[in-house]
């Protein structure tokens, strides 16, 4: 049997997605974005340090402040949490 691999390019963590198209574009900071959402400025630190995943509250929370879909985000985890794997079965 050979080894499952994540066929592909690198994905960019959403924790770093997050920061590079939404935080810094809007000049919005990690404080300010956690008030906004009604959670810890430590969650979101983690989340854009790649320290902490994408939740299913997260991603809903993120959705309705950006008026994305929570889908969105959570594919976004979902392709990074894919590769990752794929890369430690490698």
């Amino acid at each position: 049997m050979q080894p499952l691999r994540f066929h592909g390019r690198r994905p960019e963590h959403p924790g770093a997605f997050l920061e590079r198209c939404y935080l810094t574009p809007l000049h919005l900071s990690q404080s300010r974005l956690a008030k906004e959402l009604g959670i810890s400025r430590r969650r979101v630190n983690e989340i854009v340090n790649g320290q902490r995943a994408i939740s299913a509250d997260t991603a809903l929370r993120l959705a309705h402040f950006f008026q994305t879909s929570p889908m969105f985000w959570l594919e976004k985890q979902q392709r990074w949490d894919l590769y990752q794997v794929g890369r430690e079965l490698s």
